[in-house]
């Protein structure tokens, strides 16, 4: 991170110091790691479960499991940013074999450009 010292009046000097002592009391407040993931190791194990299961990143390890909600679709949270995981292609272009879509996310422009010249949905389907 750089920041260029030379274009700044001395009010904004004085304010960017401000800034930066205020950080740095805030993190020197701040517990070590090392620390705080041995108490949330020691936590999760007391309770039962790994950090794994609670966060998510080792391989082979399985998700808590949550109950299931009665909540409304509209109120339940979005996966925008979230990786989903694979999911087997469910259409392939009779043009080119090769292309195919899983149908998450946007339609791919082979798709698109066919069904908007008039082609179905369906046509495209893997049997």
């Amino acid at each position: 991170m750089s920041i260029d010292l030379n274009g700044l009046s001395a009010k904004e000097l004085d304010a960017l110091i401000a800034q930066a002592k205020k950080r740095r009391t805030t993190l020197s407040k701040r517990k070590p790691i090392a620390l705080v993931r041995k108490k949330l190791t020691a936590l999760a194990r007391a309770e039962g479960y790994t950090v794994a299961e609670l966060f998510g990143g080792a391989a082979g390890s399985a998700p808590a499991k949550k109950a299931p909600t009665s909540a409304a679709p509209s109120s339940r949270k979005s996966t925008k940013g979230y990786k989903l995981g694979k999911v087997a292609p469910k259409y392939r272009n009779p043009q080119n074999a090769a292309e195919t879509w899983a149908g998450r996310g946007q339609q791919p422009k082979w798709m698109a450009s066919q069904i908007a010249a008039g082609r179905k949905l369906e046509d495209f389907l893997i049997r």
